[in-house]
């Protein structure tokens, strides 16, 4: 019996630090993330100095890269690829939803609903280009707006 005391109140008390610590690394401010990410994050010291501020969602410089791409491969016409290139976006978004959405609720509505109208468009029964392309002009800017760009 004294075996199992002794060796249940350590792993005990290590679960229950790595719990807390979880929950504190999900549950950051915006403003300490942005402060901490500012320094490591090209995107955001690069607008610094023009005076722009960044999303109230943080850093969003991965999904709009991979918007990005996917728009490049609109305007080269290969809509194939760019509708299997939209599905990149699609999870990354989707998986960053619970950290996102309570930072900036109406700001992550408005992205969320031009990612929607983009893919909507590049999985339409027959996508047309004219309408892939201004939906995904139409969510670059919902992007650029949102940080501070446009």
């Amino acid at each position: 019996m004294p075996m199992q005391h002794s060796i249940a109140r350590p792993v005990a008390a290590v679960s229950a630090v790595v719990l807390l610590a979880l929950a504190a690394g999900c549950s950051k401010p915006a403003d300490q993330i942005n402060a901490s990410a500012a320094p490591s994050t090209p995107a955001q010291t690069a607008s610094a100095p023009q005076g722009k501020t960044a999303s109230k969602l943080g850093d969003l410089s991965a999904f709009r890269s991979i918007a990005a791409d996917v728009a490049a491969i609109v305007e080269k016409g290969d809509l194939p690829a760019a509708k299997t290139r939209i599905k990149d976006l699609e999870v990354s978004w989707d998986s960053a939803e619970a950290g996102l959405k309570p930072r900036a609720a109406d700001d992550w509505h408005v992205l969320d609903k031009a990612i929607d109208k983009a893919l909507a468009a590049l999985r339409a029964d027959s996508p047309n280009q004219a309408d892939c392309k201004a939906a995904m002009t139409n969510l670059l800017t919902a992007f650029d707006t949102l940080q501070g760009k446009a």
